[in-house]
């Protein structure tokens, strides 16, 4: 079995991987830590029988945590801050990690790939973990190629609590859009547009726009906008449930848990697209 370790068990999306990890025949869930609940059941938390009677303990402790259960894999999905600090401590320990939280530093990143090859201990990374939007990033790909000289917009939406915008599904569409066309996204990002003469440079080479929406508790919607001379096409994807990211957690679990190379690996590659 794969001993885990859940960074954030009390957020959103701690709550269903917790919930999935500890009835999941193949993990078994050996340690759970966040700055609130602590002391608690994580069991009890979740409303899962927890046989192992996991207690959540103080993150500030994290180095502790490592060193009386030695889990061998740690699944984050919290904040870009407590990511960077608690992911460093694990895979300086030799820990392998599954990183959902977005909006991470690039000093960090390139830290980080710099530790995984030292320690040996392979992560995926990946903004968004759901099977569908990871086909829309391949498709984006496919389309961008042969459709470079049209507009592309990518337009998401989320709940009113997102702190980072524009999403980080989002900028890993226009990546994968800008690799696909031999361009650089830094170069070519424009984000949003001010009331006003704002004229668009035509065509995905010289511009890609991204726009932005917050409101109410919508989960996660992304929309890739082709538009050429006559016709466009729209490649559209909408969360209606988190349990779309849990499973695709579950499965990065379990596929870095046997991964060979060490190296940070995207879901794409967790899917086999």
């Amino acid at each position: 079995m794969i001993k885990l370790l859940i960074l954030g068990p009390t957020g959103s999306m701690g709550k269903l991987i917790s919930s999935l990890a500890i009835t999941d025949s193949d993990i078994e869930v050996v340690a759970a830590c966040d700055l609130t609940q602590i002391g608690k059941e994580l069991g009890s938390f979740v409303a899962i029988d927890d046989p192992n009677k996991i207690l959540i303990k103080d993150v500030n402790n994290l180095q502790e945590v490592i060193n009386e259960t030695k889990p061998e894999v740690v699944i984050d999905f919290t904040v870009a801050k407590a990511t960077e600090k608690n992911c460093t401590i694990c895979v300086e320990n030799g820990i392998r990690c599954v990183i959902g939280t977005t909006a991470m530093s690039k000093d960090f990143l390139d830290k980080f790939e710099e530790l995984v090859g030292k320690n040996k201990a392979p992560a995926v990374i990946s903004p968004n973990m759901a099977t569908g939007v990871n086909l829309v990033f391949k498709i984006s790909g496919i389309l961008a190629n042969y459709l470079k000289e049209w507009d592309i917009e990518v337009i998401e939406a989320h709940h009113h609590r997102k702190v980072d915008a524009p999403s980080g599904t989002a900028l890993k569409i226009g990546e994968v859009i800008s690799d696909s066309i031999d361009s650089n996204l830094d170069e070519i990002a424009k984000y949003g547009r001010k009331r006003g003469p704002n004229k668009r440079l035509v065509g995905a080479k010289n511009e890609i726009g991204f726009h932005s929406i917050r409101g109410g508790d919508i989960i996660g919607d992304h929309n890739v906008l082709f538009a050429g001379p006559g016709e466009r096409i729209e490649v559209k994807h909408q969360a209606h449930s988190r349990m779309c990211f849990a499973t695709g957690a579950i499965k990065a679990i379990k596929f870095i848990a046997e991964a060979q190379e060490n190296k940070i690996y995207t879901t794409n590659e967790v899917l086999g697209l």
